[in-house]
């Protein structure tokens, strides 16, 4: 979708994507007018890519949703997710957005087909309801069963999809469609930045250069991602899955397996509430763990206090800043309890305010610094097929359930546990 602006791309696929970005936001663009005033809340259903980055986005840009707009997710196939989301919904105001690029994703049609049997019981049409962002000729390319759909290319990865359809349909419904721009506007400006800017002043690249020396060299088997911004509390989440499902492979893409590390893990939690939950092993634990700091300036809601002499949010950052020294210089004691080794590498990424802007250019930051990597290891960022096994197994899984006996021996096994 970002790729409209200015700077053309000239890669494979470019102008037929540019295309398609532009006749799908022009088509969202008139859907929102037409459906103005009719729904108050929108819920996703979706998983992985289809879930991560926009759950994520949703949360951390709700201080700039349109007043009375909401937006709710369901991933999990489990039914306590689906009935938890429900409960608290008008569904006569309700619009349901499905995202499944094949069309075929299991966990997804599942709880479509759940979300649709609710509204029926209400007496509710779920057509008048339903929009699909799926693969163009999708089985769910359907009007006989969807108010709109929205298309998305089948070469883009769900990690990777957040500012096409995947994201924009639920997004721009809470945001308004100016403030969904905003979003594009600042992941396209990173995405020139990634691919104009020198080694000296590139951001992606240098970052994807010190991972690849704290992985490889250090051999340092996490990553940390600790945003101070409550705003931020799922994004990490969605960088997990962006980098571990991107680069954590053990053949390059000749085939022949890697005589070194690829991707590490990728975890994190907010602060200030990490430091009375994990840091204690980050600083005095015997594995080394690389950290990344995210801060703002200013605050996002605004409405801050003084609090003895200080204001929530310099609290806030006096932790950050203090963290980061503490890691760098630790402390030294004649109380081996009280001694803290120090040179714990870490950085901090710090902007003046989260604002849709600051977030797609975040967003793309991030894209640009995984795919370095993947281009420094040789390795297919863009393919996922450790998911796959999973998925064929579960559906052998199911024939047992279903009662075909002999189908799955192993599956029958685990059956005896119910």
């Amino acid at each position: 979708m970002r790729d409209q602006f200015d700077d053309p791309q000239t890669a494979p696929k470019a102008k037929e994507a540019r295309e398609l970005a532009a006749r799908e936001l022009e088509k969202l663009q008139r859907f929102l007018q037409k459906i103005e005033g009719r729904f108050t809340d929108v819920v996703q259903i979706g998983i992985g890519g289809s879930d991560l980055g926009p759950r994520a986005l949703s949360i951390a840009l709700e201080p700039y949703f349109n007043k009375g707009k909401r937006s709710h997710f369901i991933s999990n196939v489990d039914p306590d997710d689906a009935n938890g989301v429900l409960s608290g919904l008008d569904l006569k105001k309700t619009l349901v957005v499905v995202v499944s690029k094949s069309g075929s994703t299991l966990e997804t049609l599942t709880n479509e087909e759940f979300v649709r049997e609710k509204m029926s019981q209400m007496g509710l049409n779920p057509k008048e309801h339903f929009v699909a962002v799926t693969g163009e000729k999708s089985p769910m390319d359907d009007p006989k069963r969807y108010l709109s759909s929205f298309y998305i290319w089948d070469f883009v990865g769900g990690r990777y999809s957040v500012t096409s359809m995947v994201g924009a349909v639920s997004l721009a419904f809470c945001l308004g469609f100016d403030a969904w721009m905003e979003v594009l506007h600042g992941a396209h400006a990173m995405d020139v930045h990634a691919k104009q800017a020198g080694i000296g002043s590139n951001l992606p690249l240098q970052s994807a250069l010190l991972g690849i020396w704290n992985r490889n060299f250090l051999h340092f088997p996490t990553v940390a991602i600790i945003p101070y911004s409550q705003a931020l509390l799922r994004f990490p989440a969605h960088l997990q899955q962006l980098d571990m499902e991107s680069n954590g492979k053990r053949i390059d893409k000749t085939g022949a397996s890697c005589d070194f590390v690829t991707g590490p893990v990728i975890w994190g939690e907010p602060g200030t509430n990490g430091q009375h939950s994990f840091y204690q092993l980050i600083h005095q634990g015997t594995d080394i763990v690389p950290l990344e700091f995210i801060g703002f300036r200013e605050s996002q809601r605004g409405g801050d206090l003084h609090i003895q002499s200080t204001t929530s949010q310099q609290k806030l950052l006096a932790n950050l800043f203090a963290q980061s020294i503490a890691l760098s210089i630790g402390q030294k004691s004649d109380n081996p309890n009280q001694l803290f080794p120090g040179n714990r590498p870490n950085r901090i990424l710090f902007g003046e305010k989260l604002t849709p802007y600051s977030l797609g250019a975040l967003l793309a930051y991030y894209e640009h610094k995984v795919t370095f990597q993947g281009f420094i290891w040789n390795i297919n960022s863009f393919d996922q097929e450790g998911v796959q096994l999973g998925k064929v197994l579960a559906n052998e899984m199911l024939d047992v359930f279903k009662g075909k006996r002999g189908a799955f021996p192993l599956g029958e096994a685990y059956m005896r546990m119910l």
